[in-house]
């Protein structure tokens, strides 16, 4: 489906393991994943409450449940890319925007700055162009996925 990013998303879960999230509805002040729309996926972060292990990735929600399956994680609390084993508490759970997809990152949107070292495969979507200002280096193994019909200019 769509990727989405909305403002505001923030609901709680109980300890999910390393498995898919099963939602808990929306934090006081705050509006649920159902505004992300069944099937799509957005940047989430899952947070304890009560401690300090936490995890970034990307996910798919899904309205019945209502779940949210992490597919891909970006970052975490241990320093890699595996998904955390929320075993036992409460955790957050929201949307967020994560910083190796900012304007310094390569990301969704294809942009990076002066003397930025791409550390992550990428794929830039088929609605955005690349720019960067040289120079640029992408680390042994990464790949950067420019689409079919869209360019990346280096400056």
């Amino acid at each position: 489906m769509a990727f989405v990013v909305k403002d505001r998303v923030k609901e709680t879960c109980s300890a999910p393991g390393t498995g898919t999230v099963t939602l808990l509805g929306a934090s006081p002040g705050y509006v649920s994943f159902l505004s992300i729309g069944n099937s799509n996926s957005t940047y989430y972060c899952i947070a304890d409450q009560s401690g300090s292990n936490w995890e970034v990735g990307i996910g798919t929600y899904g309205s019945a449940g209502p779940t949210l399956t992490r597919d891909t994680v970006l970052s975490n609390s241990a320093g890699t890319t595996a998904l955390i084993n929320f075993s036992t508490g409460t955790q957050d759970v929201f949307v967020t925007y994560p910083a190796s997809r900012s304007y310094g990152g390569v990301g969704a949107q294809g942009v990076s700055t002066n003397n930025t070292q791409i550390t992550e495969s990428g794929v830039f979507l088929s609605t955005y162009n690349g720019l960067s200002v040289g120079p640029i280096t992408i680390q042994s193994g990464v790949a950067i996925t420019v689409p079919s019909g869209q360019k990346w200019i280096v400056i």
